[in-house]
Parts: C-alpha cells; sequence; structure tokens
C-alpha cells in the first residue's frame, strides 16, 4: 500500500537544529532556528506573561471546544493590537479574525481559503522568503511565484525591481508581504516606500497577504504596524476599502512557541463581506482542526487586556528588541576590528530576529565544521542566538571565513 511513498528530506532549518543539538563541542553555537533567546542563551519566560498564566489557571474554568472562530476576547483583542483600537474599519465591521494554531495555521487557512474562493490566483512571495511559505501554499495547490526584493551586491531592498515586478503581474495575484523584520534578511521597506507601493497595489487589484511574526522586534509595537494601517486607510481601484490578509503571531513577542498562538484577520470592503468572509474561515476551518486551543489564547488575551500586564509586556517586548540591536552592533563591532576594509553596515540596517550575513554555502559549511558556529546554508542569521558570551566569537569566527 505504501511502497511508493518517498521519504521525507527533512525540513532545512530544523533539521539543522537537530544537529546542533548532537553537536559535542561544548563551544557550539546555535543561529540557525528562529527563537529569542536571552543573554544567558535560555528561552525567556516573561513576567507579564507568567503572570498572566497564573490568572488563567487561577480561573479553574471548564474547558469546552472554543468556537471555531476561536475566543471572542482573543480576537477583539488582536484586532486592537494590529489596527488600534477603535481604528475605523474595525468600527466599521469589516475586518475578519480568526484565533489560529499559530500564524502558520493562520497561513494555512488563508491559502486553503484564497484557493477555493479566488481559483486561478497566483500567490508571489519576496526573493527571498521564509522557506515554508511557498510550500504552505502550494499543499493548498496554489502556483507560487517570486518578486525582486534583497539586492546581494548592496546588502539592501530591491526596491524598484520590486515594483517593476508587481506592475507586470496578472490582476486578481496575492502578494505576500513582510510588515517588518523581514524573514530571512532583515531587510524591510520604509514608511515611504510602503505609502509607494501600497497605491500600486490597489491600481493593478492585486491582494496583500502580510506576514506579521515579529511585532515589536523591528521599531515597536505601533511602528511595526505601520504596513498594516496604512493598507486598512487605503483604496481600491474601484474606490472601495482595500481588502488583504493579515496573519500574526505570540510565539515570539510573548515567548509562547509551544502555545501555538496566532491568528488571521482579513480586511474587506464592509461589514457584509466581513461576514461571509468569517463563515468561510470558520468552514474551512471546521474541515481543518475544527477550532484553536484554549489555554495560550487566554494568556494572550490576559496580557493584552489587562492595562497592567500590557505595560509589563510592552517593557519586557522593547527590552528583548534593545538586546537584539546591541547584538548587531557588537557583531559590527568585531567584524570592522578584524577586517576594517570591508563594509558591514547592513547588519546595522537589518531589523528583527535575523540578518543575511552575506556569507555562500560553502562559508557557511566552514563555520560549522571548523568553528562549531551554527547558519542556514542561505547565509541567514538569527542575531536573537546571539549573546555577551558569544558574539566575539561569532565575529571572529565570519571573519576568518570571510577571508578565505
Amino acid at each position: 500500500m505504501f511502497e511508493h511513498v518517498e521519504p521525507f528530506g527533512g525540513d532545512p532549518i530544523l533539521s539543522l537544529n537537530e544537529d546542533f543539538q548532537k553537536d559535542p563541542r561544548q563551544a557550539k553555537i546555535n543561529l540557525s532556528i528562529g527563537i529569542y533567546f536571552d543573554d544567558a542563551g535560555r528561552i525567556p519566560v516573561l513576567d507579564s506573561v507568567r503572570q498572566a498564566e497564573a490568572k488563567v489557571v487561577a480561573r479553574n474554568a471548564p474547558k469546552p471546544y472554543l468556537p471555531i472562530e476561536g475566543a471572542a476576547n482573543f480576537r477583539e483583542e488582536v484586532q486592537k493590537l494590529l489596527f488600534g483600537a477603535g481604528h475605523d474599519a474595525l468600527a466599521a465591521g469589516r475586518v475578519a479574525t480568526i484565533q489560529s494554531v499559530g500564524s502558520s495555521g493562520g497561513l494555512k487557512v488563508g491559502a486553503d481559503f484564497i484557493a477555493r474562493w479566488l481559483p486561478g490566483s497566483e500567490v508571489w512571495v519576496s526573493d527571498p522568503s521564509w522557506e515554508n511559505h511557498r510550500s504552505m501554499f502550494e499543499g493548498a495547490g496554489l502556483a507560487v511565484r517570486s518578486y525582486p526584493y534583497y539586492d546581494a551586491s548592496t546588502g539592501a531592498l530591491a526596491f524598484d525591481a520590486m515594483c517593476e515586478a508587481l506592475r507586470r503581474i496578472p490582476a486578481k495575484s496575492v502578494v505576500l508581504l513582510h510588515a517588518c523584520c523581514h524573514n530571512p534578511t532583515g531587510v524591510d521597506l520604509t514608511r515611504a516606500q510602503w505609502d509607494a507601493l501600497i497605491p500600486l497595489l490597489a491600481e493593478h487589484d492585486l491582494l496583500p497577504y502580510v506576514d506579521l511574526a515579529y511585532q515589536g522586534f523591528g521599531d515597536g509595537i505601533v511602528e511595526d504596524a505601520y504596513a498594516l494601517r496604512a493598507l486598512a486607510a487605503a483604496r481600491g481601484r474601484d474606490g472601495r476599502p482595500l481588502s488583504f490578509f493579515v496573519v500574526n503571531s505570540f510565539s515570539k513577542s510573548m515567548s509562547l512557541y509551544g502555545e501555538r498562538c496566532g491568528a488571521l484577520s482579513v480586511a474587506c470592503a464592509d461589514r457584509q463581506e466581513a461576514v461571509n468572509v468569517l463563515g468561510q474561515l470558520k468552514f474551512t476551518v471546521r474541515r481543518n482542526y475544527s477550532s484553536p486551543p484554549i489555554h495560550g489564547g487566554q494568556i494572550v488575551a490576559a496580557v493584552l487586556g489587562e492595562p497592567e500586564l500590557r505595560r509589563a509586556w510592552e517593557s519586557e517586548l522593547g527590552a528583548m528588541r534593545e538586546r537584539i540591536q546591541a547584538m548587531r552592533k557588537a557583531l559590527h563591532a568585531t567584524l570592522v576590528q578584524k577586517m576594517p576594509a570591508r563594509d558591514f553596515d547592513y547588519f546595522l540596517t537589518q531589523r528583527g530576529m535575523f540578518s543575511y550575513t552575506g556569507l555562500g554555502p560553502a562559508q557557511v559549511d566552514r563555520l560549522r565544521d571548523e568553528f562549531a558556529v551554527y547558519l542556514v546554508r542561505s547565509g541567514r542569521m538569527c542575531v536573537a542566538g546571539l549573546n555577551s558570551g558569544n558574539v566575539e566569537a561569532t565575529g571572529l569566527a565570519m571573519a576568518a571565513v570571510l577571508d578565505g
């Protein structure tokens, strides 16, 4: 019956992380997997989250199935976090939101929705993008293409080439965009570039699908939502509010990786469209995992909904963001000291948890084999894996492989 089934080659990032765990060298450094570690190299338990969880557990409440779309308090807090409390789009009731099994679950539900209701639409992702973006949309039966994004020669955004490519793609195409902290490059659009891009999307009747997995890790919670709020204020070619998807996650920002807390929101042209879209999202969920889990979502709702916990969380998230920025500066300083003739300023302008280092696959292999420093072979580095105890060693190892 199963003789024809081929072996799974493994996920490149998760497989690399497994190799790291098996490495017996004591001084090994893991900069591969997208997880935030503190300066002691541990996954932090945020105090705001700890307090929120204690409140949730103290309720001693029963655990029935949640509604298909998820808990109402979670969904309401997510909408306010993304768009801002009292936003016109929320007041008009034109945003449909579901609680999903992580942002990956939201991506999959959105992909299935597009396959059903926009058949024939292609999905366009940045070159490069998070590896799983392509496979998730292809798994829903959608054709996936790529548009120019990263300029390897400058370490910056290839914005003109990106816009030129998007002008040529078919109407009704889905364009996947990273709201901030682009994974894997760390190269983001500026506000001015968003302001230029959004009218282009509207003019060519394209459907934005925004991935916001790292809100708060770029410039701040509100600042990192700029693209969403600009999209929500935009009008389509027909003069009606622009429609778009946004998927967000609390894995990184609340260090709730294993709780799988995420959401999918769809901004629609009016309230009735939002009602219909929410209904079909629910039907998609029902055919998949039926309903989301309770516990993690209620922790998130408590953190976001209780002012004291919200302030504490924002402070903790700010400290995480500042630590990453400090590690960027420390790595940059080591590299500049060892190789003063080379420009490493891209480490300072890239934002969020990831950086494209400029290292090629052979150099990445040398880092792993000779120095026990683990990066993805594309050269992507998780900056959040650096700390005061390993950042200098990482910089010296990178300089050694760059020097040939």
